[in-house]
């Protein structure tokens, strides 16, 4: 069962039918559709298969006492390859604040304490800055282009960006340097 997590300032909960209409709307905007593509008309149905796939958690974002985005999540659990994976979508009025930001560490945090996961990637558009910029300071690191990795709107394929975040690389929580993971992935703040 999913549970609430409580970022700096973001909630995330999980997503419900009734955020269909709101995070439909987040989608069609200019800046959001350019990289979710598909039907405008058809975004509402869209996200409800995404909602249906059994393998994702879905979390909205909530600031402000509204909706802001949805936030999601996957699992790799090849035992030899396990990993979780993130992606994000954030209302252009609410860009620049810090909440993409918040929305990620909160889940990375949530990844690695309450599922033990000791790798996170994601994999933002090699050409959108601001999500790199976003992902950066959560903690992600470059790791390599993927190239022609997704289809555009336009038909052409373009490049993305594998960004992983390790939780051995996360400060501790009194903000000194990270800790030695323990064998379950967990960070162990220095004695």
């Amino acid at each position: 069962m999913q549970t609430t997590l409580h970022g700096a300032s973001v909630t995330l909960r999980p997503a419900t039918a009734a955020d269909i209409p709101a995070l439909a709307a987040i989608r069609r905007t200019p800046e959001v559709y350019a990289r979710w593509r598909g039907d405008p008309d058809g975004m509402a149905a869209s996200i409800a298969e995404d909602f249906a796939e059994p393998d994702t958690e879905h979390f909205v974002i909530e600031y402000g006492g509204r909706v802001a985005g949805a936030i999601q999540w996957s699992a790799e659990e090849e035992p030899d390859y396990r990993h979780a994976n993130i992606d994000i979508y954030l209302d252009p009025a609410c860009h620049g604040r810090g909440l993409g930001t918040d929305a990620v560490r909160t889940l990375v945090g949530h990844l690695i304490a309450a599922h033990g996961h000791h790798r996170l990637i994601i994999d933002p558009a090699a050409d959108n800055v601001a999500a790199i910029r976003c992902y950066t300071k959560a903690g992600f690191r470059p790791v390599g282009i993927m190239r022609d990795y997704e289809r555009g709107p336009d038909g052409t394929w373009h490049d993305s960006l594998m960004m992983d975040l390790l939780a051995r690389d996360l400060p501790a929580e009194d903000g000194t340097a990270p800790g030695p993971a323990d064998p379950g992935g967990v960070v162990t703040p220095p004695a």
